[in-house]
């Protein structure tokens, strides 16, 4: 009987609300569960436990996360006779895999390590591998959790297969780069893995998603339209760990390796599709040769990415735009210069504003990020940050609460500063809780009281009160046509109808 892995993405959105859920395929469980497929002689299946099969999508306000949400999120991470975590059981005991691979992200760690303890309650002997951006910032702390066997840190394509040869008896784990493990009762951490340098030779995720992803049927096809074309980020923002996985030198795949990708997407029925790099765009000539790539090879194709508001010009817009942008995010972060210089964001808000006004003369749909309660953060530098939100005219305003996740540089400074406590638990923070506090300037109650109302504020924009005009206006905006454009007829009537007379 051959050996079998399971590769679980840990549920975090579900245990908010039944019908928030990740209706996407985990991009890095694709890229494993493809290299395990091409690279190995195991069996693999994938489950995004976050993934809710039986209900239809609901878009997650940011009211609702901050308030009743929270509140239930608790209450399921404390109660393992729910639901979830009797469907998680079922699905490994049904499956009987020798090996669990979990990916953890600090938000989701809470529930990766219920996931570890429900596996080795199953079976004892299935070893837990668990990885991601979690285990790479923390390290050997992932092992305090005696249900997990190895931490791998880093990028874990080549990692995972070069574990489960070591699990056959081919290789000794000390052999692998990027791993943490016990031994005679001692941790042993590894040195660290090289970055891959030719991307191209990875798999594509959706290639092997058919006959490894549990419940791929009931997957809307937008759920596989999320791709990379570049890994690494050369910026510094003190808040981010993407460094740390992803390295600050960019790595390129090939424009040609890219639009390969997107054309076999196209086949299945994507109209769209999503970068999920973390600067999109970051060398001038690289992206020039992508726009004309697609332009080229994928020309129906509409996408979006995410891009630093530095990189923004009209030149690489334009050209974006005739190649199917539609959408565009930018991370603005603040409204106040001052914490951008403190965060080491390498922007103003005035070049930042410039940038959002870029994009929408191009008549692409504008995303932002903003992030409240950072250490230095007033009353003043938050109506800043309001002014900032509404001056952008964004489509959809991304709101999040400042996070200090551990290993970054946030982390340490707001431990220097006596805001994070000894007994800090990181299952009580993340971008929406309303735990954080991690705001000098202010009490917990004042900061709480002001970002009730922001957070109110960003539900009515975002989904909230539009006259008529306006919800004509939604309809016809370029990244909402193209999305009712992939819906057919039946249900793009009920989509328009639906934003006529609810707004969203």
């Amino acid at each position: 009987m051959r050996q079998r892995i399971l590769l679980i993405e840990p549920p975090f959105y579900r245990l908010f609300k039944d019908t928030y859920f990740l209706c996407r395929y985990p991009l890095s469980l694709g890229y494993i569960s493809g290299t395990i497929k091409k690279f190995s002689s195991w069996d693999v299946m994938t489950y995004n436990a976050d993934f809710n099969a039986n209900c239809k999508a609901e878009e997650g306000r940011v009211s609702y996360f901050s308030g009743p949400g929270f509140y239930r999120y608790l209450d399921m991470i404390k109660d393992q006779s729910s639901p979830i975590w009797k469907e998680i059981a079922a699905v490994i005991a049904d499956y009987e895999p020798d090996v669990v691979g979990i990916s953890a992200k600090t938000q989701n760690f809470a529930s990766a390590k219920i996931v570890a303890n429900i596996a080795k309650t199953i079976n004892k002997n299935i070893v837990v591998i668990m990885g991601g951006v979690h285990p790479t910032l923390v390290g050997s702390k992932v092992l305090e959790c005696l249900n997990v066997d190895i931490c791998v840190k880093g990028e874990a394509e080549q990692t995972i297969v070069e574990l489960l040869n070591a699990m056959d008896g081919r290789i000794g784990l000390d052999s692998i780069p990027g791993i943490i493990y016990r031994k005679d009762g001692k941790i042993v951490e590894n040195h660290n893995r090289e970055l891959m340098q030719d991307l191209d030779l990875l798999p594509f995720p959706h290639e092997y998603a058919r006959e490894v992803l549990r419940d791929y049927n009931a997957y809307p096809k937008e759920a596989f339209g999320s791709i990379f074309a570049t890994r690494g980020c050369p910026y510094n923002c003190f808040f981010c760990g993407s460094r740390q996985l992803w390295g600050q030198k960019v790595r390129f795949r090939s424009p040609e390796n890219v639009t390969k990708e997107i054309m076999c997407l196209q086949k299945e029925g994507l109209k769209s599709v999503h970068f999920e790099d973390d600067t999109f765009g970051i060398n001038k000539q690289y992206i020039n040769n992508l726009c004309r790539a697609i332009m080229l090879h994928c020309p129906e194709i509409s996408w979006s990415c995410e891009m630093h508001s530095s990189l923004v010009d009209e030149e690489t817009i334009s050209l974006m735009k005739k190649s199917g942008c539609g959408k565009i995010q930018l991370g603005i972060e603040s409204g106040n210069n001052e914490i951008l210089k403190k965060i080491k964001k390498g922007i103003t808000i005035e070049s930042a504003l410039q940038a959002c006004k870029t994009v929408k003369k191009y008549n692409i749909d504008l995303q932002t990020f903003f992030i409240f309660g950072f250490p230095w953060d007033t009353k003043r530098t938050m109506r800043d940050t309001v002014k900032a939100m509404k001056q952008t005219k964004s489509n959809y305003l991304v709101y999040n609460i400042f996070t200090p996740y551990p290993g970054t540089e946030a982390f340490e400074l707001c431990r220097q500063k006596g805001l994070i406590k000894e007994d800090y638990d990181d299952s009580l923070y993340f971008h929406q809780s309303p735990m954080n506090h991690f705001c000098s300037e202010m009490t917990y109650e004042q900061l709480r009281r002001l970002l009730s109302k922001i957070e109110r504020m960003v539900d009515r924009i975002n989904y909230g009160k539009l006259t008529m005009w306006e919800r004509v206006m939604v309809i016809f905006s370029p990244g909402k046509l193209r999305k009712v454009q992939g819906l057919g007829f039946k249900k793009s009537l009920k989509k328009a109808i639906r934003i006529l007379y609810k707004g969203k």
